[in-house]
């Protein structure tokens, strides 16, 4: 894959993303958002602040101005793009990946993302045509320091009243940039934080708490600090992921069916999840009088339609939590807040996390599988003819249903192709783990060894 992706921007550095490239793709930026003013944020890997300067000469080339915000998360440079007067913008990150990659992760003006689907391919056209010829007046640069707006904008999600425990892994990562802002503002979050200095190395572990290795050392923390919940941030601070008191994962479709219900203010509210999700994430927002809506899985997917259909939160399987407040855009800090405001409330004080989570596993899930295809497409046609005989459909990947929900022999599966990477992904559920494990053997035998 190249690093013109579905996404964002993002590749080895230097050997596949450098200086050059940052020049043009800010360059190009300008051109494609017709853009007066623009945004730059960076994060803390060794060589972003380089990669930034030269987006910011691309773009001043091109004769636009732009604003430069140091050290950001991505959230972060949402909110800035959202609440600055400017077209858009970009923050020099590679997310989750290791120290030796790099990339843009876009925006139009109000936080708006660019993706595959409308822009990036462009960029990726503009990228590779003749170098560019600068303007003959150039824009100027500003640095604007935002993360005292920026805590106090994440404060305000919180409600907590009562002090409560937490341990916090921040993997070197971007969160550790604002993180002792916001617990000054929410003195009655008692946190224990390892790993909060920011190093673009990640000398200890990855900044990705999808992979349970990387969770290892939180579970520790939560175990001898007595905490009630483990949170984990990624690289650049837009997902989190949750342990409970146990050191058990808590995967985030599980987090959003338990945050869902509280968002539903009316009947008929709409809230968002990603196809990969569990069953239980739409029940719980049915239940709860919402009206839960189905998506593709992807930010810039979950973030259109929560706009088109007025939602006031979303959820995904990989830890994006979205939240209408916020600019319709995900924040791994607020999803933070949201969720010890929910253990707050009186009526959850005194259970514990695995407590409130037990009824939402009462189906019975495989989690997510992944498996290297050599040709994806021809693997989910084979799917869709061997499983011709369920209920199909192709919001995303082939999602397939069998039997009515409460019998014994009810399953469905959703298999699609990753976005980011070379892979096939299987998320399975059924009534009972014998029908889930004699299915996915099913699947596994078709699709080949599991990652």
């Amino acid at each position: 894959m190249g690093i013109f992706k579905a996404y964002d921007i993002r590749g080895l550095y230097p050997s596949e993303l450098d200086e050059e490239t940052a020049y043009r793709v800010g360059f190009h930026l300008v051109g494609l958002l017709g853009a007066k003013r623009l945004v730059i944020g960076q994060d803390m890997r060794t060589h972003s602040p380089g990669l930034a300067d030269e987006v910011s000469r691309g773009m001043r080339d091109a004769g636009c101005d732009v604003i430069r915000l140091g050290l950001a998360s991505t959230p972060m440079t949402y909110h800035a793009i959202a609440t600055l007067d400017c077209d858009g913008g970009l923050c020099v990150t590679a997310s989750h990946n290791p120290g030796e990659y790099n990339g843009f992760k876009l925006c139009r003006e109000d936080a708006k993302p660019i993706s595959a689907a409308n822009g990036i391919l462009d960029l990726e056209r503009l990228c590779g045509g003749d170098a560019p010829t600068p303007v003959s007046t150039p824009g100027k640069e500003e640095r604007v320091d935002l993360l005292d707006d920026y805590a106090d904008h994440v404060a305000k999600f919180a409600k907590i009243d009562a002090p409560i425990k937490v341990a916090i892994d921040v993997a070197n990562g971007m969160a550790g940039n604002a993180l002792r802002k916001v617990l000054e503002r929410l003195p009655n979050i008692e946190a224990t934080v390892m790993l909060e200095e920011l190093d673009g190395t990640f000398p200890v572990h990855e900044a990705n708490p999808l992979k349970e290795e990387n969770l290892d050392d939180l579970r520790k923390l939560v175990a001898s600090s007595g905490a009630r919940i483990g949170i984990a941030f990624d690289g650049d601070a837009d997902r989190c992921c949750f342990v409970d008191e146990q050191g058990n994962t808590v995967s985030a479709d599980l987090m959003t069916g338990l945050l869902a219900p509280a968002f539903v203010e009316s009947p008929g509210t709409p809230i968002v999840y990603d196809r990969g999700s569990r069953w239980a994430v739409k029940v719980e927002i049915a239940n709860a009088g919402g009206r839960p809506i189905r998506d593709r899985v992807g930010h810039s997917f979950i973030k259109a339609t929560m706009r088109e259909e007025g939602a006031v939160f979303g959820g995904e399987l990989s830890g994006h939590f979205y939240f209408q407040a916020n600019h319709t855009c995900d924040s791994g800090m607020i999803a933070m807040v949201t969720v010890l405001s929910f253990l707050d409330r009186p009526e959850n004080r005194g259970q514990s996390v695995s407590e409130l989570l037990a009824d939402l596993r009462r189906y019975h899930s495989t989690g997510e599988v992944n498996f290297e295809v050599p040709d994806k497409d021809a693997a989910i046609a084979g799917l869709k003819a061997r499983f011709a005989d369920g209920r199909q459909d192709e919001l995303d990947g082939i999602t397939v249903e069998y039997g009515d929900l409460g019998d014994a022999d009810w399953w469905w599966f959703n298999v699609r192709a990753s976005n980011t990477e070379p892979l096939l992904r299987l998320n399975l559920e059924a009534a009972t783990a014998a029908v889930r494990d004699a299915r996915r053997d099913e699947l596994v035998s078709l699709l080949g060894t599991p990652e």
